[in-house]
């Protein structure tokens, strides 16, 4: 990209060459990523210049999934005259934190203090709120694998260091304890679980979390947990969240984005729990934090009232779209065998086993070319072995009915 027009920029200089100081030594190290599109999008994008019709099995977006909104509730949420004035807390107005407090006391039957609570633009800056209160430059954090890649960006940014634990799957995703104690180290400051896990969609069972509760507690470590798709259990039953954890210092992220399938409205929140030395200790050095940047608009948190309330109509939406898929998933697959889908209990994703005669970046190219279908190879997640894709449960039924058919005749031949 060039500036142009600008003070800075080609047009600013008569030999038409970039300044030094776009030079790629100018840059820092934590920045020196794999710029250049990976094959799989490359191939994306000439079918999308060329005007294909590709079928989106990798939907992450509500907004563009053809959910319903209440819009004109949503929209006038946003007219409130007392966005007019600026008051500066923190973490966030304190009436905006009674109401997610209130989600938790509601929906998990889970009493959390407000004051625990701080707001946030999305759970990525809550993640980058918890490396920088706890990390140095090279510690590290234990993170589940297979995972959301995101965390990779939010390590190199926050100069952390990500060791991966396994998650192994017997009938059923568990975490691998034994890779957990493999990876910690003298600069281990705390574990990752994501709960429901993104993209394997198991839950951190009760013994488990017994068992991480006992590992951090031995080793002094401090516990993050993203519970971003902790309402859509695909059984409906309630799942309890961490935010309860009191055994050791707890970080839990979760927002608008997921529990009321509003990405746009950037609201997410951090609830710190535990021995209540360490909690007070953590909150007054996160308030600092977040004062540094004071992120969080007035008139998203006068919203608030509005924008959780929508989660009644928008969850039960969702999961009924997730558990249509499904269905129509397991009637496809019951008419063949080479593909098979391995046990998923929440989220909004599904992992198919497949056979791994080529890496999964080149069967995912292969069926985009060939089916005119997108999705996301296993390696997307860091999955161990090639033998995995990823498919979006909140696709529009139609698309995803016709997106399997297709991608399971290419399987099949």
């Amino acid at each position: 990209m060039f500036f142009t027009g600008t003070a800075i920029g080609p047009c600013s200089h008569s030999s038409g060459m970039i300044p030094a100081m776009f030079s790629k030594g100018r840059f820092s190290k934590r920045t020196d990523w794999a710029l250049n599109p990976n094959r799989l999008t490359e191939a994306l994008r000439e079918l999308h210049a060329a005007g294909t019709e590709v079928l989106d099995l990798t939907v992450s977006n509500p907004a563009r999934a053809g959910i319903v909104y209440d819009s004109e509730t949503i929209l006038n949420s946003l007219r409130n005259r007392g966005a007019m004035d600026y008051d500066p807390q923190p973490k966030g107005l304190l009436s905006a934190r009674k109401l997610v407090a209130d989600y938790y006391q509601k929906d998990h039957l889970c009493t959390v203090d407000p004051e625990s609570i701080v707001l946030t633009t999305s759970t990525s800056e809550g993640y980058s709120y918890v490396l920088r209160l706890l990390c140095n430059s090279g510690d590290q954090i234990l993170v589940p694998k297979p995972s959301y890649p995101l965390f990779e960006f939010l390590a190199d940014l926050q100069d952390v260091k990500l060791v991966p634990y396994q998650l192994i799957y017997d009938h059923g995703w568990q975490i691998d304890f034994h890779s957990l104690a493999q990876g910690i180290n003298e600069r281990t400051r705390a574990v990752v679980v994501v709960h429901p896990n993104n993209p394997t969609g198991s839950f951190v069972r009760p013994p488990e979390r017994a068992e991480l509760n006992q590992f951090c507690f031995d080793h002094d470590l401090s516990l993050i947990v993203d519970e971003v798709f902790l309402d859509y259990a695909h059984d409906h039953a309630r799942r309890d969240t961490l935010v309860s954890n009191q055994e050791v210092l707890t970080f839990t992220l979760s927002g608008l984005s997921k529990i009321s399938g509003l990405p746009q409205m950037k609201l997410a929140w951090l609830a710190t729990t535990g021995p209540s030395d360490k909690v007070i200790a953590a909150i007054e050095r996160l308030e600092i934090i977040a004062d540094t940047y004071l992120s969080v608009n007035a008139p998203i948190q006068l919203a608030l009232p509005v924008l959780l309330e929508q989660r009644k109509s928008i969850q039960s939406q969702l999961l009924e779209r997730v558990r249509d898929n499904l269905q129509e998933l397991d009637r496809q697959l019951a008419q063949q065998k080479i593909c098979t889908k391995l046990n998923v209990k929440g989220g909004w994703y599904v992992v198919l086993r497949v056979p791994a005669v080529q890496s999964d970046e080149d069967l995912a190219i292969k069926i985009l070319r060939e089916a005119f279908v997108s999705i996301h190879p296993g390696h997307f997640y860091d999955f161990p072995a090639d033998g995995y894709l990823v498919a979006s449960l909140i696709t529009q039924p139609g698309d995803f009915r016709e997106g399997m058919v297709r991608t399971l005749d290419i399987l099949n031949r």
